[in-house]
């Protein structure tokens, strides 16, 4: 998790400014939105690796040492692989210029945001640490309108289409599966309630959009979706 959750002790060396679209300062805890420079007047560069984990247990930002196989870390090597797997997509998107792509950045960024308040269990987290990882309705209400407006332009889905339309609808099928993945993470830890119910609520509207700019983008290219047919 090293790679994804920053030990306590070193939140102040990497964090200095991130770089997400929809927050221009933030005190964001993960790897992709972070600025890897120390803080005004330390030159001190943190190392990757801190051996902090070498026993099986890692820290949430309230500092609570949990087993690496914790449902927390489960969510949040999920909701990591769901990142990543928006990088790959992005990049084919990005070769085949779709208008789109800025949203995919933004999204990454959401998941930041959202990784922040997995790794904050209520449980163990002082009013200081819910202050730092409130996790905003208001990404839910972006991600609607974004599906709103490429409904609006797609033909009517009248069958079961199966994963396809060229390599950048394909990808896009992957992120969504993986972000069904990293809602059925998530669930267990919303209802114990350790995480905010928004946390659950935009990933499954983020699967809604991956499924629909998936169609979006094949039908951009030009590509045809492959329909699902019984086979005989």
């Amino acid at each position: 998790m090293a790679s994804f959750v920053l030990k306590v002790l070193n939140v102040r060396f990497w964090i200095r400014r991130g770089t997400c679209l929809h927050r221009p300062s933030t005190e964001t805890l993960f790897a992709v939105c972070r600025s890897p420079y120390a803080t005004d007047g330390d030159s001190r560069v943190p190392k990757i690796y801190t051996k902090t984990g070498d026993k099986g247990f890692s820290s949430t930002f309230t500092g609570e040492r949990r087993p690496k196989e914790d449902q927390v870390f489960e969510a949040l090597g999920t909701t990591d692989e769901l990142s990543s797997a928006l990088g790959l997509a992005r990049e084919f998107c990005l070769d085949k210029g779709h208008s789109f792509t800025p949203q995919l950045d933004k999204i990454q960024c959401v998941l930041q945001d959202l990784g922040s308040n997995v790794a904050t269990p209520v449980s163990s987290a002082r009013e200081s640490h819910r202050k730092k990882t409130t996790f905003s309705p208001e990404p839910i209400a972006e991600l609607e309108t974004w599906i709103d407006e490429f409904t609006e332009e797609l033909p009517p889905l009248t069958n079961f289409i199966l994963p396809s339309g060229g390599k950048s609808s394909a990808a896009l099928h992957v992120a969504r599966t993986i972000c069904r993945r990293a809602e059925r993470r998530v669930s267990p830890i919303v209802r114990a309630g350790e995480v905010d119910p928004n946390v659950a609520k935009y990933l499954n509207r983020l699967s809604d959009y991956l499924f629909t700019v998936a169609r979006y983008a094949a039908m951009k290219e030009g590509s045809q979706e492959t329909i699902y047919q019984r086979p005989t």
